[in-house]
């Protein structure tokens, strides 16, 4: 279920929803072919047509085909609200050049809110760093949408400079907002310090009965596997500004064992909470954000 969209059309487009739509109309054909075919993401199966029946819903499409009148059967609308949570403090634009991790995570939000508005479910947006920035109702008319579009495109045409992250605070804040019985999506690359203070974060995100899903947003040659080329850099703290000169070989042993263990520790806190942790590599494919939402969907359903 690949997406047509290539890196490059991701980096050069300036319409978001166009975007969104590009992708999500391919991963429903992909869906459709799949064994997850079963999924609702428009209408629930053709019907024929009864004689007096309104014909709103027949498609024309099927009839060119098949000379046949066949009816869209709809799913019935849910009540579903859900609602979308970005983290673009200063270390989510890494890297500097190229498909970095703020970008993947405004596609995959937008992507969402296409498929929702599709769907007619109600969204909500929320945009944090070391405060939240940004909080909006969860609604489901057009209007809404465009808004958080417009919204999503203002994140891609700024750059946070040594802007901090607080994510526990943020979510704290954040979850005292939500409607009860919501699906929560967060954006992070979850890069702080205090790890008791986010998973008390978490856990609060749980209350009132919610589904949450953490993508795990990371570059996976740098931060993930630590490649570096065999010479000495100068790193620089994205949202401290603090530089080191060192070379990657002398550190990459104990950095790889501390991720490691932090990961561990992650994924164990995570499946205490029930919640879904999704390692979202920037080396992936774009669409591996789409399924787990529609599963998390169907279940709230």
């Amino acid at each position: 279920m690949k997406s047509q969209i290539t890196e490059q059309d991701l980096l050069q487009t300036g319409n978001l929803e166009f975007l969104a739509k590009q992708v999500v109309e391919g991963f429903i054909t992909g869906l459709h072919k799949s064994p997850f075919h079963g999924f609702s993401v428009e209408f629930a199966e053709h019907r024929q047509y009864n004689t007096g029946e309104s014909i709103k819903h027949i498609d024309w499409k099927l009839f060119a085909r098949t000379e046949k009148l066949y009816t869209k059967r709809f799913e019935e609308e849910t009540n579903l609200r859900c609602h979308i949570i970005i983290d673009r403090s200063s270390s989510m634009y890494f890297p500097e050049e190229g498909f970095n991790k703020i970008r993947f995570s405004v596609y995959a939000a937008a992507s969402l809110i296409y498929l929702m508005k599709k769907q007619r479910d109600a969204v909500a947006l929320s945009v944090f760093s070391d405060e939240v920035e940004f909080v909006s109702q969860a609604k489901s008319s057009m209007v809404h949408a465009k808004m958080l579009f417009n919204k999503l495109g203002q994140i891609l045409a700024s750059q946070q400079k040594n802007v901090n992250s607080n994510i526990s605070k943020a979510l704290h804040q954040i979850a005292e907002t939500i409607h009860q019985r919501s699906l929560v999506i967060v954006f992070s690359d979850f890069m702080q310090s205090g790890n008791d203070d986010l998973y008390a974060a978490l856990q609060h995100l749980k209350y009132n009965k919610h589904e949450v899903i953490l993508f795990d947003v990371k570059d996976k040659n740098a931060e993930l596997l630590f490649d570096f080329k065999n010479r000495p850099y100068q790193f620089i703290d994205s949202e401290s500004g603090e530089k080191l000169k060192l070379h990657p070989n002398a550190v990459k042993d104990n950095y790889l064992k501390a991720l490691e263990e932090y990961e561990a520790k992650l994924k164990l806190k995570c499946t205490q909470y029930h919640i879904e942790l999704v390692k979202a590599s920037l080396s992936n494919n774009f669409t591996q954000i789409l399924l787990p939402f529609l599963m998390k969907r169907n279940k709230i359903k």
